[in-house]
């Protein structure tokens, strides 16, 4: 079956989006020198909405991830790591969610905090 060319656009756009959020992983990576866990990247809307997702989730544009540093507190260090480097430029600014378990962070064109 042949993608529609509204489709495929999107697709494109999403790709793009998840290329873009994978090297912003990696600045972080190569700083703290550890392995990052992707706890949730990409969604369809199906599973969003099966996991209880937000309806405008930056997941559905594959700007968003749910991470786990290897040694870092996602609570204490990886959160105020990730705000660090935001304001100073060195990532993309967005959102950051902080959790006990894993940091979200995005790259959504607004500064946007939670947790």
């Amino acid at each position: 079956r042949k993608e529609s060319s509204a489709a495929s656009d999107v697709y494109k756009r999403q790709k793009q989006n998840i290329v873009k959020l994978a090297s912003q992983l990696q600045i972080i990576r190569d700083i703290v020198n550890s392995p990052i866990k992707i706890n949730s990247g990409f969604r369809c809307e199906k599973y969003n909405r099966h996991i209880g997702g937000v309806k405008r989730s930056q997941h559905l544009l594959g700007k968003a991830s749910d991470i786990v540093v290897a040694g870092l507190d996602p609570y204490t260090e990886t959160h105020p790591l990730f705000d660090e480097l935001m304001d100073c430029g060195e990532l993309l600014q967005g959102g950051l969610g902080r959790y006990k378990k894993f940091t979200h962070y995005d790259f959504r064109k607004t500064r946007k905090r939670w947790g």
